[in-house]
């Protein structure tokens, strides 16, 4: 008896569900390269798996699968780059294993809170609290003109709070980049001794979901959440030859923002130091770059590859379009009247 038309289609589709699902979840090219360079997910055939992590690799397949009704740029969407550094969504590593790894690792928190930005500062280092490097030593290097005001939150073992007074520029551009200055002495001067890792943030942010070790590597950046999914011509980059931000077209993967970047301390005395060097050299010539410490923070790594990058999962804004490819929205911005907080 041959069986019904109703059969045969509905075999057919789970046929389809199932490849669609196995290319999805497993890329034969790229998996070697990719669990060698970067020791994760090695334990992909190990039946002992257990529901939660199936649920994350499944909301990593949704992602991917959404792709098919993106016009825009997909490369983001990878779980490697064309150079082989991981890109870090939800679902791509062991947590367990790598806060095993990371046991002894000692962490620091760069944040910069001057003149009315300091109003930031609170919430960001109580959400840090939460969510933040949990169960791992971390030092909070807060650079501020307004060391009295600031209000030290309930701190959990192995956290530390340290408080350096600084001088607030006239203009927020130029505090901007007075940031790679600071940096650059600190990182030579003293964190060598102190920490390990060293992770840049924005202070008016604040942290809404785990943001843990899996981001630490010898350099690691995060994505623009507004350029994901454009293409590099279209970034933001500084196109003028004459500044040393300069990044021609046809050059460039990603366009990292400012407000979430970081690695080892030494990787970013270097990086801090050709940022500042190239602010410097503008600066004689009486110009100053699109984006100022992003612009040059985005030239220096077009050359100097991130080994990690940071999908839009650890930088969002709620405003952005495309939010349903972020599952979770780790590191957020806080809504502002930008002219008023500059002013």
């Amino acid at each position: 008896m041959l069986p019904s038309k109703q059969y045969v289609i509905g075999a057919t589709l789970m046929m389809v569900l199932l490849i669609i699902v196995s290319i999805c979840l497993y890329n034969p090219e790229r998996m070697s390269q990719f669990k060698q360079k970067t020791g994760w997910l090695q334990n992909v055939n190990d039946c002992s798996q257990k529901l939660d992590d199936k649920s994350t690799e499944l909301a990593h397949c949704e992602r991917n699968l959404l792709m098919n009704d993106l016009n825009g740029r997909k490369a983001s969407l990878n779980a490697v780059t064309s150079w082989l550094a991981p890109i870090i969504w939800d679902g791509i590593y062991n947590l367990k294993t790598l806060n095993e790894q990371h046991k002894d690792t000692r962490i620091g928190l760069f944040v910069f809170a001057v003149k009315k930005y300091i109003r930031f500062l609170g919430p960001f280092l109580e959400t840090a609290e939460h969510f933040f490097m949990v169960g791992h030593n971390v030092t909070y290097y807060v650079f501020t003109d307004n060391v009295n005001n600031v209000v030290k939150p309930k701190m959990g073992e192995g956290r530390n709070l340290q408080l350096h007074e600084v001088s607030a520029d006239k203009r927020w551009q130029d505090v901007s980049m007075r940031r790679m200055e600071i940096l650059t002495a600190i990182t030579k001067e003293r964190m060598a001794n102190e920490i390990d890792y060293l992770v840049c943030a924005d202070v008016d942010m604040v942290f809404n979901d785990h943001m843990g070790v899996e981001i630490l590597g010898d350099r690691f950046a995060t994505m623009h959440p507004a350029y994901f999914l454009d293409e590099p011509q279209g970034f933001s980059y500084e196109r003028r030859p004459i500044s040393a931000a300069y990044i021609p077209y046809g050059e460039g993967d990603f366009y990292y923002m400012a407000a979430l970047y970081g690695g080892k301390v030494e990787e970013i005395y270097k990086l801090s130091t050709a940022c500042h060097n190239g602010i410097k050299e503008d600066q004689k010539k009486n110009i100053e770059a699109v984006w100022q410490e992003e612009s040059h923070l985005n030239r220096y790594l077009v050359y100097n590859k991130p080994t990690k990058v940071l999908s839009p999962e650890y930088i969002w804004d709620t405003d952005l379009p495309n939010g349903e490819l972020i599952k979770r929205k780790r590191f957020l911005a806080v809504h502002k009247n930008h002219e008023e907080v500059r002013n």
